[in-house]
């Protein structure tokens, strides 16, 4: 049977600049977040409320908790939790502001980052628009990045981010059913090209994903090692 998925994704309090080692300005914050199981008309939303009803400036301790909660009892239900860069970021920065390591991890560890398994396979990470692009599907909000989302919500634009994290998930679980319907990954390459990666089964789940072989990564002045994106898991 094939597996039932609910994707998951959070946008940041805090801006970094692009390329910089995010880890360097936490903690974070979390703003808001989005999950979307399959079969489901929309997206759920997560965000703190302020004392005028209002999405606040920031998820609280007991907020993020609550959707820590919320992801592993669907994971008891039966739910495959699914991201893009899930592992390596969002359950990492989650772990921290619920203070909620150990559950954070094992939700990490058992479910599929799509972004890691086409790591681990190829040796180089995917943007989801990327995929999305390659898989012939609408892709993420169009002039919207989750750099930009962080100034956005301090300036008051709330409901533009909180549209771009559902429309994030909605793109996760597309791709995500796409790729197993055709039995293949296909991408847009930085050239224009669309390239693509063979999907015989379903999804690897990041413990599955880590069991893969290692890519060959000759041909990369500085191949990215895997530990950059399972590291915390150890800590």
């Amino acid at each position: 049977m094939p597996r039932k998925y609910l994707a998951f994704d959070i946008e940041i309090a805090n801006a970094f600049p692009d390329g910089a080692d995010w880890r360097q300005y936490r903690p974070l914050g979390i703003t808001c977040a989005a999950t979307l199981a399959a079969g489901a008309d929309e997206p759920k939303l997560w965000h703190g409320i302020d004392a005028d009803g209002r999405p606040a400036d920031r998820m609280s301790r007991e907020e993020a908790a609550a959707l820590v909660d919320y992801l592993v009892e669907a994971a008891a239900q039966g739910y495959m939790i699914l991201t893009w860069n899930g592992l390596a970021f969002d359950f990492d920065v989650l772990a921290e502001e619920a203070a909620m390591a150990e559950p954070c991890k094992k939700l990490a560890r058992e479910h599929v980052d799509m972004m890691f398994h086409v790591f681990c396979q190829l040796g180089y990470p995917v943007g989801l628009d990327a995929a999305a692009k390659g898989m012939n599907l609408s892709g993420k909000s169009e002039g919207m990045s989750g750099l930009l989302a962080p100034p956005m919500w301090a300036d008051g634009k709330r409901q533009e981010v909180l549209d771009y994290v559902a429309q994030d998930v909605r793109t996760t679980l597309d791709v995500a059913t796409a790729c197993r319907r055709d039995h293949r990954f296909c991408w847009i390459t930085r050239r224009g090209k669309r390239s693509r990666m063979p999907l015989p089964g379903d999804w690897l789940t990041v413990t599955e994903a880590t069991k893969l072989p290692q890519a060959d990564t000759s041909w990369m002045d500085n191949p990215i090692p895997r530990r950059q994106f399972t590291a915390w898991l150890n800590r």
